[in-house]
C-alpha cells in the first residue's frame, strides 16, 4: 500500500493559537509551594542535626549551623518565611506574564503525505525555503509519545526539520497524535513494530531505498527498535539525547517512578490514558526547584528581550503534551524507569530484543553534556554498547532541549548531524 492512499480522511489540522490556561500556574505553583514548605518543616529537624547529609555536603550544612546559632531561632523563621514569600510572588508573575503574552507560532504545519489512526506523516520538502528537489533524499524524523513533535519545528527561528530541508533533504516529521480509538491499547510493541516500522517501509518505497532515521529523546528507542526489527529500510541511524540506563546517573528517576507505581493502575483504571498533568508533575519532581527559577528569571526579563518569545513558544510545547496510552505508560515508567529493563537486556519489542550490540547501519549519539532530562551516563550507555566500528558519538555543550531549538543549536547539533549524515 502506497503511502498517500492511506486513511487520511480530514487529518486534524493543528492551529498556531497558543493553548496555554490556568492549569500549568496551578501544578507549578503547587510543585514549589509543596519544595518550600518542605523546607520550612525541615528546619527544625536541621536544627538539632538529623538530617542526613550527602558527604559533599557536609561542611556546607556545619557552616550554616554554626551561623545560624548566632540568631534567635525566631528570626530565622520569619526570614525563611519572607524569603519563600519574595519567592512565590516573583514566580507567580512570572506565570502571570507568560500566560498574557501574545507570542503565536507563526508556522504552518507541512503538508500530511502519510496517515494511519492518530499518527501522521508531514513532508518539510514541500515548505517555503526547501531546496528545489530534495537532491539529499527523504530523512524520517521521530520524536517522543509524550511530547508534540514540533519541537522540530518550533517556529521560523528554530526548525531543525526546515533546517534539513533548506539544505536538500525531505524530513518527513511523525507527528504520533494524541491516542484515539485505534491507539487506545496500544503498547510500545504496537507503535514501533506496528506504526513505525510500517512507516519506515513506505517511506523506504517513496525513496527508492533505505532512509536516514533520526530519533529524538524517547523517540530514539522507538527508533533503535524499529532499526533492529527492520535494518533494510534504515540507512543511518541518529540518536538525539536518548536514554538507556535508567540508573547510570543514580536511582533518583528510578525512585520517583517507583514511589508512584502503586498508585498506577488504580489511575489507569479510572483513566484511558496517562494524563498530561501527571507526567508533567513527574517530570517536574527531578527537579522541583528549577521550574520556579525559570519563571523567575523569565518575570525580571524586559518586554522587549529576544529571549522572551524563545521562552514563550518553548513553554507553550512543554504545556501541549500527549497522554500515554495505559500500556504504553507501563512499558515506560515500569519496565524502564523502575526495572531498567533496556540496561539489563531485558527490553522486547514484538519478540525482539532490543540490542544495540546488533545495530548494522552507522550510528551517530549526540549526548548534550548538560542534559538534566536524560543524564549523559544514561545516553553514554546505549553509545558503549553500539558497535564499535559503526557508532560515533557528539556531545554538545547544551542541554536536552536546548541541543535542538536554543540560540547555539544549528552550530552545535544541526551542522554537526547533517555533516555525519552526509559524511
Amino acid at each position: 500500500m502506497s503511502a498517500q492512499n492511506r486513511d487520511q480522511t480530514n487529518p486534524p489540522k493543528r492551529t498556531n493559537s497558543r493553548r496555554a490556561g490556568p492549569r500549568p500556574l496551578a501544578m507549578h505553583l503547587a510543585v514549589e509551594m509543596t519544595s518550600w514548605l518542605s523546607s520550612r518543616a525541615a528546619l527544625p529537624i536541621f536544627r538539632k542535626q538529623f538530617l542526613p547529609w550527602k558527604p559533599e555536603l557536609q561542611d556546607r550544612a556545619k557552616a550554616l549551623l554554626s551561623e545560624m546559632a548566632k540568631h534567635h531561632p525566631d528570626d530565622i523563621t520569619q526570614a525563611l518565611d519572607r524569603v519563600a514569600f519574595a519567592s512565590q510572588s516573583a514566580f507567580h508573575d512570572g506565570v502571570r506574564a507568560y500566560q498574557k503574552h501574545g507570542y503565536k507560532r507563526g508556522v504552518d504545519d507541512a503538508p500530511v503525505v502519510w496517515a494511519e489512526g492518530a499518527t501522521r506523516i508531514h513532508d518539510y520538502g514541500a515548505v517555503a525555503g526547501a531546496k528545489a528537489q530534495n537532491p539529499l533524499g527523504i530523512v524520517v524524523l521521530v520524536p517522543s509519545l509524550v511530547n508534540r513533535g514540533y519541537i522540530l519545528d518550533l517556529n521560523k527561528k528554530r526548525s531543525f526539520a526546515r533546517f534539513l530541508a533548506s539544505v536538500g533533504y525531505r524530513p518527513l516529521l511523525v507527528d504520533w497524535g494524541y491516542p484515539g480509538d485505534e491507539e487506545t491499547n496500544y503498547g510500545l510493541d504496537d507503535y514501533i513494530a506496528g506504526r513505525l516500522v510500517t512507516v519506515l517501509q513506505d517511506v523506504a518505497d517513496m525513496n527508492g531505498g533505505p532512509v536516514p532515521l533520526v530519533g529524538y529523546c524517547m523517540g530514539g528507542l522507538l527508533a533503535l527498535a524499529a532499526t533492529l526489527i527492520d535494518p533494510a529500510q534504515v540507512s543511518r541511524l541518529v540518536l538525539l539525547a536518548t536514554p538507556w540506563d535508567f540508573m547510570a546517573a543514580g536511582p533518583t528517576q528510578g525512585r520517583i517512578a517507583a514511589a508512584f507505581a502503586p498508585s498506577l493502575p488504580h489511575m489507569l483504571s479510572i483513566h484511558d490514558s496517562l494524563p498530561v498533568d501527571v507526567l508533567q508533575s513527574l517530570f517536574a519532581s527531578l527537579d522541583p526547584f528549577m521550574i520556579g527559577e525559570k519563571f523567575r528569571r523569565f518575570g525580571a526579563l524586559p518586554e522587549n528581550s529576544p529571549k522572551v518569545d524563545d521562552f514563550v513558544a518553548l513553554e507553550d510545547w512543554l504545556n501541549d503534551g500527549v497522554p500515554l496510552t495505559r500500556r504504553v505508560a507501563i512499558d515506560c515508567l515500569i519496565g524502564w524507569y523502575v526495572e531498567n529493563k533496556p540496561a539489563k537486556g531485558e527490553w522486547q519489542i514484538d519478540g525482539i530484543n532490543i540490542n544495540p550490540a546488533d545495530i548494522s547501519c552507522p550510528t551517530l549519539a549526540v549526548i548534550p553534556e548538560n542534559d538534566r532530562i536524560v543524564p549523559p551516563e544514561s545516553a553514554q550507555a546505549l553509545f558503549e554498547n553500539l558497535p564499535k566500528d559503526l557508532r560515533t558519538e557528539l556531545h554538545p555543550s547544551s542541554g536536552h532541549i536546548g541541543m535542538m531549538v536554543g540560540s547555539r543549536a544549528e552550530k552545535s547539533t544541526w551542522q554537526p548531524v547533517l555533516d555525519w549524515m552526509t559524511g
